[in-house]
């Protein structure tokens, strides 16, 4: 059976043609009448055609007004039976030339309607042909016929037609059936065509890991959801792109020794990420490779974890390497700074052996305060947590640095971009004035000799607290800066490389974050985020300790600390 729209597309195509078929009859039986002696009744024929033709538009009309569809069209076969008739009768009887147009009616019922309907316009067909061949053969209506058989052949020929009108019934049902049930074995093909499609589809954006199909050319043709969530992009942002151009790094080749590699990923907002790329052809049919697929898995947390590990068994050996020399460098270090200062205060001493005395003194001070940076890296430290506002804390760092820029005439600009009044975290404010002071201390190091700005912002990110302490120094390569907070990664002349270790040790402990990222001649930025205190929180929890006992928390939180390479800072 044919669905609504179907019925009313094959209802208006039927009309389209009847009015198509009325025009060129119209037409053919015109110039007959022209070029052939032939007695046409001219008034009643153009009056039959007319009257069709105002069928026809009506039916047009019915079809979009109607939704009783299966009966317009038992109407129209109605009507076609009758109008052929009347046509047939006007254009000579059984001498009509117009006799194809019963076959054509039949035809169209089997089409539109259940297959009992062919034969039952067979019938009528049967039955108004040979009605009007009985009234012309005996003179009830006006004969238009030239010829005028006897009665046998008359019944011969209406029999002929009942056959032939069955016949075409039965043949054009039959194949109407056919046709249905191709219709219905396409349909359902074509919905599991659609469902399999959309099981594949769902499956490719179900999957947990990037898929990125291109053509030959390299250019963009499909992007699943957990690719455009690894990369930060959408799909129109994506499609069309060259893959190669997402990347920082050479993507593998297809056909290579290894069909996979790492890659780095920069986001719009500045984050590296890495990613563990996948190769392989993307093959549709047998004859050839229309493009590739890239899946990819996003390894940017893996390699931080890794990073973490492997700075803690340096940090441990560290410690451990401090707690056993310290003591026995400190000790004979004090000795000979003592002998060094009792040496040159003997009256014997002339100027160059004074000055050698005082290299000795320097450097042993120098050497005490490197031993001294060990013992407080290696050693535990104590925390004393209680909420703090980051505000002030800054503000303490940044006047003691501008003091002292001031005093150097560094040519340092130091500009200040806070975008609250108030900043509360639960933290120790002695140690994140080191790890300010650190981080300043290294931006004027950067700077230092060229002058420029060091700009320290504190904006709000989510649950956190955002600090940034960007210069525009030279900066470093990003190889250097996956190693900054490690110990020994000094870059300055005179630096023990343990400041941003230390500033680490402390940051973990506080469960923030920290990072670096810059870029080679555009300066250098550190970056470090802290849990927020609401205010609300503050104030109620004030008023409750002013009810009670003040407490010193002694032990500090679980710590945990991501590290992220998201590029190149100073040591």
């Amino acid at each position: 059976m044919h669905s609504i729209s179907d019925e009313r597309n094959w209802l208006t195509w039927l009309v389209k043609v009847r009015i198509l078929i009325l025009m060129v009859l119209l037409a053919i039986e015109l110039a007959i009448l022209q070029f052939t002696p032939r007695p046409l009744p001219i008034l009643p024929f153009l009056t039959g055609m007319m009257l069709w033709f105002v069928l026809s538009l009506f039916f047009v009309f019915l079809v979009s007004v109607w939704k009783e569809l299966r009966v317009q069209a038992m109407l129209q076969v109605l009507a076609d039976l009758f109008m052929v008739t009347l046509v047939v009768q006007v254009t000579g009887g059984i001498d009509s030339s117009l006799n194809f147009l019963y076959p054509l009616v039949i035809v169209v019922a089997c089409m539109l309607l259940p297959r009992a309907w062919g034969y039952l316009s067979a019938a009528l067909a049967f039955i108004l042909f040979g009605t009007i061949l009985e009234l012309d053969f005996y003179l009830v209506i006006p004969s238009y016929s030239t010829s005028h058989p006897k009665l046998k052949a008359l019944q011969v020929v209406m029999f002929v037609n009942l056959f032939a009108y069955f016949a075409i019934a039965y043949l054009a049902g039959l194949l109407m059936t056919k046709l249905r049930q191709v219709d219905v074995q396409l349909k359902d093909a074509s919905g599991a065509l659609k469902n399999l499609q959309a099981l594949h589809e769902n499956i490719v954006q179900s999957m947990s890991g990037g898929v990125i199909t291109t053509a030959l050319d390299g250019r963009v043709t499909l992007v699943n959801r957990a690719a455009q969530q690894l990369l930060e992009l959408s799909e129109p942002e994506l499609r069309g792109r060259c893959v190669g151009d997402l990347f920082e790094d050479p993507l593998p080749h297809f056909g290579a020794i290894r069909a996979d590699a790492e890659v780095r990923y920069r986001t719009l907002t500045g984050f590296r990420k890495t990613f563990r790329v996948m190769v392989s052809a993307l093959n549709v049919s047998a004859s050839g490779d229309p493009g590739f697929v890239y899946s990819f898995d996003d390894l940017t947390e893996i390699r931080r974890l890794e990073r973490e590990v492997r700075m803690q068994d340096r940090l441990a050996a560290v410690g451990r390497l401090a707690a056993a020399i310290a003591h026995e460098i400190r000790n004979p270090l004090t000795s000979i700074a003592g002998s060094a200062s009792m040496l040159s205060e003997a009256p014997s001493l002339n100027p160059e052996e004074k000055h050698l005395l005082q290299i000795v003194t320097r450097e042993s001070e120098r050497l005490n305060n490197i031993v001294t940076d060990f013992l407080a890296y290696s050693r535990g430290k104590q925390y004393r947590f209680e909420r703090c506002d980051l505000i002030p804390l800054m503000e303490d760092t940044l006047t003691l640095l501008e003091h002292r820029l001031t005093k150097e005439n560094s040519r340092i600009e130091l500009q200040r971009n806070f975008s609250t009044s108030e900043a509360w975290v639960l933290a120790d404010g002695d140690k994140l004035k080191q790890v300010f002071w650190n981080f300043c201390e290294n931006a004027v190091r950067a700077m230092k000799g060229k002058g420029g700005k060091l700009t320290v912002s504190l904006t709000e990110r989510g649950k956190d607290w955002e600090m940034s302490f960007s210069d525009t120094g030279p900066g470093i390569n990003p190889a250097q800066t996956e190693k900054i907070f490690e110990p020994f990664q000094s870059n300055f002349e005179g630096g023990t490389g343990l400041g941003l270790a230390i500033v680490y040790q402390i940051v973990q402990a506080h469960e923030g974050k920290v990072w670096a990222r810059s870029q080679l001649g555009k300066g250098a930025s550190f970056v470090m985020r802290l849990r927020r205190v609401d205010v609300a929180q503050v104030t109620r929890t004030a008023a409750e300790e002013s009810l009670a006992a003040p407490t010193t928390q002694s032990s500090p939180p679980t710590a945990a600390l991501a590290v992220n390479a998201g590029g190149g800072s100073h040591g």
